[in-house]
């Protein structure tokens, strides 16, 4: 059986160290391994719903990974973008696309240090499911962005009552305006195996 990173060994992480590990293994090949082999679409789907509500930038992307939102965000023209991961690997495949203005790394369990100051909007995609980064990290997506900015997270349907993502809205419910969820395809039509058929809820609010 090969132990090269694929889609069950990513929903399998359990805590930040284990993400930096996974993603050191994989930045290099995770474009054509992962996005492509499976027909990923999510980051378009986060891009586009970012762009129906009416966000723009300056904007930061959350998990931002190799930079497949930060071009997707920058191909319907939303801009400036910055990325955030805690993976440096990831980032290092990111900053070769020159979709964005800053790159950092950044752990959401502790809080970020922003280059610039709060940001106009935040997107995720991939980042908050079962392993990645539970629903605390939803206040610290919060923190970076200015009252009256747009925030579209994808959360695995899967996992968004079970892991308590529900429940973070429910309490968030005083801090944000506008809250919305629409279910959306993780993989286009040309995906095939056990997870072809998963969906996302985009969570889609503005900072009160």
């Amino acid at each position: 059986m090969s132990d090269a990173p694929n889609t069950d060994t990513a929903y399998a992480l359990k805590t930040p160290e284990d993400s930096v590990r996974l993603y050191r293994k994989w930045a290099e090949t995770y474009d054509q391994t992962f996005a492509e082999a499976t027909d990923y679409v999510l980051h378009l789907e986060v891009a586009r719903h970012y762009a129906l509500v009416g966000g723009f930038g300056p904007i930061l992307d959350v998990g931002a990974g190799t930079g497949l939102c930060g071009e997707a965000l920058r191909a319907r023209g939303i801009g400036p973008v910055d990325g955030t991961d805690i993976s440096p690997d990831m980032l290092e495949m990111a900053r070769d696309k020159g979709a964005y203005r800053h790159l950092f790394e950044g752990d959401l369990l502790v809080g970020l240090h922003l280059p610039d100051g709060p940001y106009q909007g935040a997107v995720s995609s991939g980042t908050f499911t079962n392993g990645h980064v539970g629903p605390k990290g939803i206040n610290t997506v919060l923190d970076a962005v200015r009252p009256g900015g747009w925030i579209v997270l994808a959360v695995n349907s899967q996992h968004y009552a079970a892991a308590g993502f529900a429940a973070k809205m429910d309490e968030l419910s005083v801090s944000v305006t506008d809250f919305s969820e629409t279910k959306v395809r993780i993989y286009g039509l040309a995906s095939t195996g056990p997870h072809a058929s998963d969906t996302s809820l985009l969570l889609t609010f503005r900072k009160a």
